[in-house]
């Protein structure tokens, strides 16, 4: 049985990067679903430079609901994610990880929220998350601190900025063209820029699954990432961002 649509029109976002060994299933996942809750749809996907058979995965499932952007190299996840939003079509934009690390039904418990805020993000933080299998302990240790730093030096009240679960209106998309971060930190960039433009953000506790082919690995990841929380600061304080209230 077919469920009530949620959405007239969605715009799902979704980075790639040597992706094959799971792609499929992600897709055959998300199409069922939303060919259930959209009236219309389009899923935007954008290989970050994978040199494995990522994209011929995709083109074997593709229909004409997909579109499939390709960037020559591997320029990191919040640049994939940028190339994708500015080129989103409809009016509420939802980027995902491709691994449903938070399962794409999730996205009902936004809708009520869409009204009153502009953007609303998935969190593991909040009370009410259910984490159903956790990262090793070093990382959610190092992940707890990483979202202190977050807190205190940028977005203050913002339990957890990193869930690559977040639901934009179009009016937000303004927030990416003033995106400079192309790794793992474009998530608190955008986030803090959605702040400082006048947009309303909801974080919304959601189910999550950890995966453990992620590719944020290594301890040089945090490191690389506390340094674009740093970049972001210095920025916002030298006035480097071209910041226009909506």
């Amino acid at each position: 049985m077919n469920k009530v649509p949620i959405f007239k029109a969605l715009s799902l976002v979704i980075p790639v990067y040597n992706e094959e060994k799971r792609i499929a299933k992600s897709l055959a996942i998300i199409i069922k679903y939303l060919d259930q809750v959209c009236q219309e749809y389009e899923i935007i996907i954008v290989d970050d430079g994978s040199n494995d058979r990522t994209l011929d995965v995709i083109s074997e499932l593709s229909t004409d609901r997909f579109r499939i952007i390709k960037l020559e190299q591997n320029r990191g996840k919040g640049y994939a994610v940028k190339q994708g939003m500015l080129a989103a079509k409809y009016e509420y934009i939802l980027f995902s990880d491709s691994d449903l690390s938070t399962p794409i039904e999730e996205v009902e418990k936004f809708v009520q929220y869409t009204k009153d805020f502009d953007v609303v993000i998935g969190s593991r933080a909040m009370k009410g998350s259910n984490i159903e299998i956790h990262q090793p302990k070093f990382k959610e240790f190092l992940g707890r601190v990483g979202n202190k730093f977050i807190q205190l030096i940028l977005l203050p009240g913002i339990q957890d900025t990193q869930c690559g679960f977040k639901l934009f209106n179009k009016r937000t998309v303004a927030v990416f063209e003033n995106q400079t971060i192309d790794r793992w930190g474009f998530d608190f960039e955008v986030l803090w820029l959605a702040k400082q433009m006048g947009f309303k953000i909801k974080e919304v506790p959601v189910h999550w699954i950890n995966d453990f082919a992620t590719k944020v690995s290594g301890f040089s990841n945090y490191v690389s990432t506390f340094m674009e929380l740093m970049k972001i600061k210095w920025n916002s304080m030298t006035n480097k961002y071209n910041i226009q209230k909506k």
